[in-house]
């Protein structure tokens, strides 16, 4: 089998108007200039449509998806049942003064599958929660500082950034403290050398930051984390934004056997639509009650019903399992191919949103990275939509046949390195 090499006319064009109007032409994590989409002329840059498992560029050129809008796509894009729920909210209407009661239902749904959830407050982005998260473990002790795991992404809000990054103040961060993955006895330490000054850890289930492998919790991590936050009077935020539902419907933290104080939502919480959600327990409800916090259109009804319409889908598909089930075959057989060529490829995280790195250039643990670029510029330049240095998710429209052609694909992209 032979896959055709894809040319970007039309995206290259779409990308020289951008760049007048538009700063970087595509700014954040979608553009060029993050690092993801090296060397630039393997990627197109403007989509046409989505549907299920794939989307197709703007010069016609068909891809399956395994950024799924860097995770929103859990279903399948346009998926039937959301549209039509969403579309019938649409119809009744939106962004409207007095909101929809659709967002009582949608938080009496959330507070019955998350396992931690008392209640939830609906936003807009992920770091919309994440940042209420740490506001509302604030005002709750009364504290000012902060624990992140190293290798933390909790959004772009300052408190999210580091000293040497534009326009971040030294104010921004002074509260941050940072502790390396895994270390309990690092924590313990920086808990004891802040007594009583703790307001929060915030982490991510597991280590799933860019440029590394993912990371596992220990064993027994989590729940000695727990422990310890407890007894110190310190909140636990688990930032579940990308890796919510896709683990276990109730939440990355019952998955990993302990329970979040704050849990934060929002990739595959409504299948695109934009919502998210800050759930928490009883004794945080009057504190998050209390703050100033709120947007133009978090209230928005209509993110609401494709949210109830997704949940209950991922309820009956089993998602959690699912995902892992196309996630384990599409491992075992990127794998298997690499070794057929000769080459090391690691895969690392979940199952259900994977990190893959190509080890064949490491030197003395310090990889080049260079080869896992060309590797994955020979994917895409075939049809299969990867990125270079992010975790990659699997959603439930991916069919057999399309892992079965992401094998064929990556055999005819190690053949051409």
């Amino acid at each position: 089998m032979s896959f055709p090499v894809y040319n970007y006319e039309k995206s290259a064009a779409a990308f020289k108007r951008a760049l007048k109007v538009i700063p970087s032409g595509i700014y954040g994590h979608q553009g060029p200039a993050e690092g993801c989409f090296v060397p630039v002329a393997a990627f197109p840059f403007f989509s046409e449509r989505a549907k299920g498992a794939y989307f197709w560029d703007v010069d016609g050129n068909r891809f399956v998806d395994y950024m799924c809008a860097y995770g929103p796509n859990v279903l399948g894009y346009n998926d039937d049942e959301v549209d039509e729920a969403a579309a019938q909210q649409r119809a009744k209407g939106d962004c409207v003064t007095a909101p929809s009661s659709a967002m009582i239902d949608f938080a009496d749904l959330l507070v019955d599958t998350v396992a931690c959830a008392d209640w939830a407050f609906f936003a807009k982005n992920g770091g919309d929660v994440t940042t209420l998260a740490v506001i509302a473990a604030r005002a709750h002790t009364r504290r000012k500082k902060i624990v992140f795991f190293k290798g933390y992404y909790h959004g772009v809000a300052p408190w999210t950034q580091k000293i040497d990054y534009p326009g971040i103040l030294e104010e921004d961060v002074a509260n941050n403290i940072y502790v390396p993955w895994n270390d309990y006895d690092k924590l313990a330490e920086v808990f004891a050398h802040n007594k009583g000054e703790i307001a929060a850890v915030i982490s991510q289930p597991y280590l799933h930051g860019n440029f590394a492998d993912n990371v596992l919790p220990a064993e027994g991590f989590w729940q000695k984390v727990r422990a310890l936050c407890d007894d110190a009077g310190s909140v636990l935020i688990i930032d579940d934004v990308r890796a919510g539902f896709r683990l276990d419907l109730a939440g990355s933290d019952h998955y990993f056997g302990f329970k979040a104080d704050l849990i934060c939502f929002c990739k595959a919480l409504a299948n695109g639509y934009n919502v998210s959600a800050l759930c928490g327990q009883e004794f945080l409800r009057n504190t998050v009650s209390g703050l100033t916090y709120t947007g133009s259109y978090w209230l928005s009804a209509v993110p609401f019903a494709a949210g109830l319409a997704c949940i209950n889908k991922m309820k009956r598909l089993d998602l959690p399992r699912l995902l892992r089930e196309k996630g384990s075959k599409l491992r075992e057989g990127l794998i298997d191919t690499a070794k057929k060529h000769g080459h090391d490829l690691r895969v690392t995280g979940e199952s259900a949103l994977f990190y893959l790195r190509l080890a064949d250039d490491d030197h003395g643990g310090a990889p080049s990275l260079m080869l896992h670029q060309r590797w994955i510029a020979e994917m895409v330049k075939r049809g299969v939509y990867l990125t270079n240095h992010h975790n990659h998710f699997i959603n439930a429209a991916l069919s057999d046949e399309d892992i079965a052609t992401t094998v064929a694909v990556a055999d005819e992209a190690f053949a051409a390195l």
